[in-house]
């Protein structure tokens, strides 16, 4: 353990209380500060999720350790009695040693025993606190913070500690917390003090500040309390099975963990072992995360028990960890425009103490961790609809700072979401959910929970069904009450049943004509059908109706008996009125649902049943507008409700992509109706038949189920493809067991069998299985492997006699490269090994494994290859392939054959890699030949490290394709093999391995102290690395230092930052003999704060050029911008200038504005893009902002010709122009503005708006345009009796200047390519 840092106990007069932080915890942050490096900081930064902003502020920060103490604190990430989520953070980011470090200091400091932490309550004002002390610190002067001390009567040693340290302020602001002199509820002690230095205005705005916490932490309470009210309604009356009214349980009460996985990088699933590990998982990754499931599998119940989580701060689950969590359930939010909309109607009570401006000030507080879930996107309204605000929030174009959690079906991921989001998929229950439902909410009774268990197991249908959770809850609650659960075998049997339950346990209630004519209603629900079939096929499914029209359109006694029986369901929801005051505004309305869309899609595929056959067109029409894999349970009802239609259904979806799983589906449906099964069966096993891995249990069974059916019919069977499904084969009994379980026997009528695996070697016990298999197959004569490597080898008395006499082919990967003789029991390649062999990371895996096992045989026949090229990637001396493949042996395939090795790899190979690859040439004898492609080699190695014999048989490793590089094994260093030009050039357009081979040029330059003239970043800069005072590239490479480089020229574009432009510095701090930096096609920051400069580059005398005609210089002294020529009265950007020279003009202006020099005129010609709607920049053609100016005078702004400029463009325009205090004029022209009732007034600027070249303008006057003269005097064409008094313009003299404007521009570029949109 590192020594904890020597502190003093703070000591003041006895009167003096510390009422806060204990001094124990002081002494812990204050140790913990002296380990933070600025790296560490910056990834418990990510990790934690800190927004962009606060990240680039420790960043910046004189003390960033000290402040991101400060922040930690105040997020609740260390507490005096709990730090666990800095530790979980510490390891996670593999800083191991640290987390040991702090961990025994909380033993020292906080006597925190590792795994009974308390784990604190979380307080809404923390956050909130948190800020007010970073702002408090900035308030805080030098000689006050002295004066401050005096008053408090801190002792002397602990005031030079202070005045000492890097942020002075900062350090006295966390003294005051731990004194009691600031708390999160009460400043007067420091209030009180600076009144008594007289120090009033100071005293104002900090009281101001703190006012502006207790508001924000005030507000954000109640919504917080409101929001947790309302979602307690959700999540604490769930019924279990629609028709139990009389006990509601809260979700934890009946939540149990199904089956989940989640999406690697490589697109791959991989087991996740709880919900709670959703966040670690998707870390680095998107803000969003997707749920998705089959129907029935948990998703809305999951996403339940997480707001569950959320409002009862469940402390070992990561979902209590955000301020606010908004919850929508998609299937009400049809027609709402706004997510302030949403909270108003679903989440706030009618009498909110939250006002609308409020909620949106809180969702939009960067520093607020907010979640929001939105559950049932395939029940979404408006998804097809492009652009909603839940399609903008998950395209990341508002709300950019919350992280969101959708589910959905699995057929229904919205478009919205891309590569980069989390992906999650529910596998459903297990035996052991499915027991451990049954004890939780059904009985406690050990006889009793066994007798449920053993009805289901004994009928494997069934059991299969009840993976998914709605049917095993819906199946538990029901055989509790039954003594007999009746015998299903389909899914459509089993739905029918549960209806039937439903029915009778309403009936079982009343007697005589009643009963009756609740058996006619259970009987006859055509109106209902036809409600579900029309809500799911129309344009927007729509899932909700109002009570009124239902009942109308049904019955009273309808309506009741089904609402009674909980297959329809009422919620009471709010109309409000937009615009009006909530409280006057406010009206209930009852809907009314299904219980679960699955419901909707039985009655729905009642109405389809009944009418497919006879209605052609209905169905044609039914099939054109529903995709089969979104509501496939429609299909699989209808195929079970009505026998004759199934045969049409399935002859549609085999003709969908991957429509043969489907149809094995709807073909099990059909329980009583053998003919027909077997007529769908001869249609499917014509083609290939695929059991995949990500295939449900039941679909599994079902598959297997139809072959064996096949196969005592005598129906010949093409292929069986088991994709990545293979587990092991029951010597004994010569049946292959997949990874599922599900037993699949002998198969007579098969004809062949291929095999799929991922990246695996196949046994020589698993081989001799397979073929104890093949042999059972009397008609099977092909045996294929795919993605998976077959021993050399195997016994030829281990082989069934009988595939030798049906001679039986047996290859191993799809091309038929590679044969397996079953007479010599030896692995032979059909063709000659080219003379080079390329395995890459982008090979499938069928691939690679045919080029390992040619390898293989090559190197048992002794065969030559010329060339070898691998993607290295081990940690021993073997070589371990990225797809997880590796061959036979300590060394690759072929290692007698291989006379050149070529290492293809990306970043920097470290010098213990580099000797490992080494280590392998050694093992390779023949190799002669070594290339690195794409990967920077270290410049030098000690020659004690490289193996002597590679010398002695002289092998020649170059560092890159171009051979201008290489590595000398005598020396043990790089060496250039061509010389270097005046401007060395990384270009973002280089491929990575240029970009490599241009770094190790530059790094022998500058070990051989080799000047370089000039070093040129094309547009390829990512970040400089503080760790490693490397500049990262934005392939992924890094630029070390180069010390003989003389000047450094940086080509980008857009408005730099400050911190981007003080990364470059400090890369050229890194290059000791540079003394010019200059940028080009990028506009600077008007200035950086001194401090922030680091002193040497001004001691070397640093010139920074802004642009290439050095009209604007950076002075590094004075940290400022500076301007050469004066400006004209008339400064125009233009679409036709270069971005360099809109560049240079835009930084000339920011000086001028800056020094407070009058600009006259500035004209925008056809240069203006949009404009940002907060109006401090407009955004030019080329990318880049023009900033507000104060000193600017007249603004002209001339869009493309013929333009119609958006509302927001508009508004950001009038905007821009408020800024700009001294504009006296906005001249806009040659486009169209939109209309707007009452625009915005500029009280001292004239606007004026020219729509067409030289004909007419208006004038802005009162929000209202009215008509006027152009300067120049020239006649306006725009007026007419649609112009009020003929002077104002109406909206009906708009509409026909919009005619006028388009047909004026008819043949503009802007105008022909709106009507080619529309068209």
């Amino acid at each position: 353990m590192a020594d904890s840092p020597s502190t003093h106990e703070a000591t003041g007069s006895e009167g003096q209380q510390r009422k806060s932080t204990p001094p124990a915890f002081w002494r812990f942050k204050i140790a913990l500060s002296t380990i933070l490096t600025i790296k560490v900081i910056l990834e418990l930064a990510v990790t934690f999720g800190y927004p962009n902003a606060l990240v680039d502020e420790l960043q910046g920060a004189s003390d960033s350790a000290l402040l991101m103490v400060m922040v930690m604190e105040g997020r609740g990430q260390i507490h005096p009695t709990d730090i666990s989520p800095l530790l979980g953070a510490l390891e996670d980011t593999g800083h191991h040693g640290i987390a040991t470090d702090v961990r025994a200091w909380s033993l020292e400091y906080l006597d925190i025993i590792p795994g009974n932490e308390q784990k604190p309550k979380k307080s809404l004002e923390l956050s909130s606190f948190g800020r007010f002390k970073i702002a408090l610190s900035t308030a805080l002067r030098e000689q006050t913070i002295q004066n401050l001390g005096a008053i408090f009567d801190y002792p002397r040693a602990l005031m030079d500690e202070i005045r000492n340290a890097k942020n002075s302020a900062l350090l006295m602001t966390m003294h005051m917390e731990e004194r009691g002199q600031i708390q999160p509820a009460d400043i007067s002690p420091l209030l009180t003090a600076l009144k008594d230095l007289r120090l009033h205005g100071v005293a104002s705005d900090v009281e101001g500040q703190f006012n502006e916490h207790l508001r924000i932490t005030g507000k954000m309470a109640a919504f917080i309390e409101e929001l947790k009210e309302t979602c307690h309604t959700l999540y604490d009356k769930i019924q279990p099975i629609p028709y139990i009214k009389e006990k509601l349980y809260s979700v934890d009460k009946v939540f149990i963990e199904v089956g989940i996985e989640y999406c690697d990088s490589r697109g791959s699933w991989k087991t996740l072992s709880s919900y709670r590990g959703i966040f670690s998982v998707a870390k680095g990754t998107s803000r969003i995360q997707v749920i998705e499931g089959d129907p029935g599998y948990g998703k809305s119940t999951l996403a339940l028990q997480l707001v569950y989580d959320w409002c009862n701060e469940v402390s070992d689950s990561p979902f209590c960890k955000p301020d606010i969590l908004i919850f929508l359930n998609l299937r009400q939010l049809g027609g709402i425009t706004s997510i302030i909309d949403a909270i108003e109607q679903f989440l706030l009570p009618r009498d909110s103490s939250v006002k609308r401006l409020d909620v949106e000030h809180l969702l939009n507080d960067r520093d607020i961790r907010i979640l929001v879930i939105f559950d049932a996107y395939d029940e979404y309204p408006d998804q097809h609809i492009g652009d909603t605000f839940v399609t903008q929030i998950l395209e990341e174009k508002m709300l950019r700072h919350v992280d969101v959690l959708l589910t959905t079906r699995s057929s229904c991921i919205p478009p919205a979401c891309g590569s980069r989001t989390g992906r999650f998929r529910l596998t459903g229950f297990d035996e052991g959910a499915r027991e451990q439902y049954v004890r939780k909410a059904v009985t406690g009774d050990d006889e009793e929970v066994q007798r449920i268990l053993e009805q289901l197991n004994t009928n494997p249908i069934l059991r299969d069904i009840c993976q998914a959770p709605l049917f095993s809850v819906m199946y538990a609650h029901v055989a509790h009450e039954e003594e007999e659960f009746h015998n299903v075998r389909s899914v459509t049997g089993f739905f029918e049943y549960m209806i039937d339950c439903f029915h009778s346990h309403a009936q079982n209630k009343v007697s005589g004509g009643k009963r009756k004519q609740l058996q006619m209603f259970a009987d006859n629900h055509h109106a209902l059908d036809k409600l579900a079939f029309d809500s799911l096929t129309g344009a927007n499914q729509q899932l909700l109706w109002d009570k009124k029209v239902v009942i109308k359109k049904f019955g009273a006694e309808f309506y009741g008996l089904y609402t009674d029986i909980g297959i329809l369901v009422e919620e009471e929801v709010i109309n409000r009125s937009r615009g009006a005051k909530r409280a006057q505004s406010i009206q209930y309305r009852t809907e009314v649902h299904f219980y679960h869309k699955l419901f909707c899609e039985w009655f729905a595929a009642c109405h389809l049943a009944k009418r497919v056959t006879s209605f052609q067109a209905l169905f044609r029409n039914f099939c054109k507008r529903v995709n089969p894999y979104d509501l496939q349970f429609v299909y699989r009802f209808a195929c079970g409700i009505n026998p004759a239609a199934a045969k049409r259904i399935i002859n549609l979806v085999q003709k969908k992509p991957d429509g043969d799983k489907f149809a094995v589906l709807c073909a099990l449906e059909q329980e009583e109706n053998t003919e027909d099964v077997l007529s769908t069966v001869r249609d499917l096993v014509l083609r290939d038949v695929y059991i995949r891995e990500n295939d449900t249990r039941l679909l599994q069974r079902t598959t297997v189920q139809l072959l064996e059916l096949a196969s005592q019919k005598e129906v010949p069977i093409k292929c069986i493809d088991l994709d990545r499904t293979f587990e092991t084969v029951d010597k004994e009994l010569k049946n292959i067991v997949l990874k599922s379980g599900v037993v699949l026997r002998p198969i007579v009528s098969l004809q062949s069998l291929n095999i799929r695996m991922e990246t695996a070697t196949v046994s020589g016990q698993d081989l001799i299985g397979i073929f104890g298999f093949v042999g059972q197959c009397s008609n099977l004569m092909r045996l294929s492997f795919d993605g998976c490597v077959l021993p050399l080898s195997i016994p030829t008395e281990l082989i069934d006699d009988s595939l030798i006499t049906r001679d039986v082919k047996v290859s191993c990967c799809p091309d038929n490269n590679v044969l397996l003789n079953l007479r010599s029991g030896k692995l032979e390649s059909k063709t000659n090994l080219p003379g080079e062999v390329r395995i890459q990371n982008s090979d499938t895996a069928a691939s690679l494994a045919s080029k390992i096992m040619q390898l293989m045989v090559a190197s048992a026949d002794h065969a030559t290859v010329t060339e070898y090229i691998v993607t290295f990637d081990d940690t021993t001396s073997s070589m371990i392939l990225k797809l997880g493949i590796s061959p036979p042996g300590a060394s690759p395939p072929g290692a007698s054959s291989v006379k050149k090795l070529e290492v293809t790899e990306s970043g920097h190979i470290s010098e213990d890699r580099f000797v490992q690859v080494l280590a392998c040439v050694k093992a390779l004898e023949d190799i002669n030949e070594v290339v690195f492609h794409g990967c920077i080699l270290p410049v030098s190695i000690s020659t004690e490290r490289i193996d002597h014999s590679l010398i002695t048989r002289n092998v020649k490793v170059s560092c890159c394709a171009d051979n201008k590089v290489e590595f000398n094994l005598r020396s043990g260093k790089l060496k250039n093999n061509t010389e270097l030009p005046d401007d060395v050039c990384i270009r973002s357009s280089d491929t990575e391995a240029e970009q490599a081979s241009t770094i190790m040029q530059l790094m022998v330059a500058s070990a051989d102290k080799i000047p370089v003239t000039c070093l040129t970043l094309g547009g390829c800069i990512e970040e400089f690395d503080v760790t490693t005072s490397n500049m990262v590239l934005t392939s992924g490479l890094s630029l070390p230092g180069v010390s003989s480089v003389m000047k450094l020229k940086v080509t980008e574009s857009g408005n730099m930052s400050e911190d981007q432009c003080l990364q470059v510095l400090a890369f050229v701090k890194e290059c000791r003999d540079m003394n010019k930096v200059s940028f080009d096609g990028c506009v600077l920051p008007v200035s950086i704060p001194t401090e922030r400069i680091d002193h040497s580059l001004i001691t070397r005398n640093v010139k920074v050029s802004c642009c290439p005609d050095n009209n604007v210089l950076f002075n590094l002294r004075s940290g400022k911008l500076e301007s050469t020529p004066e400006l004209p009265d008339n400064v125009w950007i233009r679409s036709s200038d270069t971005v360099a020279e809109q560049a240079s003009t835009i930084m000339q202006l920011m000086v001028a504005s800056a020094d407070k020099n009058p600009i006259t005129e500035v004209s925008l010609v056809r240069s203006f893009s949009s404009a940002g709607s907060d109006g401090l920049s407009l955004v030019l053609n080329s990318g880049l902002c023009l900033p507000w100016l104060s000193s600017l005078q007249k603004l002209w702004i001339g869009p493309e010709w013929g333009r119609e400029v958006t509302v927001d463009e508009w508004t950001g325009i009038l905007n821009y122009a408020k800024h700009s205090q001294l504009l006296k004029r906005l001249w806009i022209r040659y486009c169209l503005l939109p209309w707007l009732d009452n625009n915005p007034n500029l009280d001292n600027t004239e606007v004026v708006w020219d729509p067409v070249c030289n004909v007419g303008a208006y004038v802005l006057q009162s929000g209202r345009w009215q008509v006027s003269e152009l300067p120049t005097n020239e006649h306006v064409m725009f007026t007419g009796s649609k112009h009020e008094d003929g002077h104002v313009l109406t909206r009906g003299a708009y509409a026909d200047l919009v005619t006028k404007f388009r047909e004026w521009y008819r043949d503009f570029d802007w105008q022909t390519q709106r009507r080619a949109k529309r068209e």
